[in-house]
């Protein structure tokens, strides 16, 4: 084979592996790849990056959440929601995770066929996905709890699988 032939033919598979790899990056969670311009919110952002993070990132979920009828996602005690994470709290809620029940099927299903473990921000989305449906499903009635039920338990089932295959020794994330 000609060398150049060759080299185009080595260069179109790395530029292929780059392009899924970038896809991969981008199937759970596309909002946090290209965040709205309006929004201060970084590219890709993490909520928790030390212990006293993740803390209050339970006390965030612990608090009383509002849910408005346009689905934006606001903490109502003014103390917690004055705090700089709650900031990025509410811009990964309202402009990151999935919120309507097509697109958290649709992240149910990339994360059932998701090889390896989930990267820190994907299983962090994955819960704060989790904890909307959850929020969603206590304030439905009647079919509408019923399928956000649905969804709550996927979501769960995936997460419960991810953390399954996270625990076993020799598992690439």
């Amino acid at each position: 084979m000609h060398w150049k032939t060759l080299l185009l033919l080595l260069l179109y598979s790395n530029a292929q592996a780059s392009m899924c790899h970038r896809w991969s990056r981008a199937v759970l969670f596309p909002a946090a790849h290209r965040p709205k311009r309006s929004s201060s919110l970084p590219l890709n952002p993490v909520l928790q990056n030390s212990l006293e993070e993740v803390e209050l990132l339970f006390e965030f979920l612990l608090a009383e959440l509002e849910i408005s009828p346009d689905l934006q996602i606001s903490i109502k005690d003014e103390e917690l929601a004055s705090l700089r994470k709650a900031s990025d709290f509410r811009s990964v809620c309202n402009n990151v995770i999935p919120k309507s029940i097509p697109d958290i099927r649709r992240l149910s299903a990339s994360l059932s066929s998701h090889p390896g473990i989930l990267k820190k921000e994907d299983f962090e989305r994955t819960v704060l996905t989790l904890a909307y449906a959850a929020y969603r499903t206590a304030l439905s009635h009647g079919y509408q709890k019923d399928i956000w039920a649905q969804s709550l338990v996927s979501l769960f089932q995936a997460l419960r699988h991810d953390l399954m295959r996270s625990s076993q020794p020799g598992v690439p994330p």
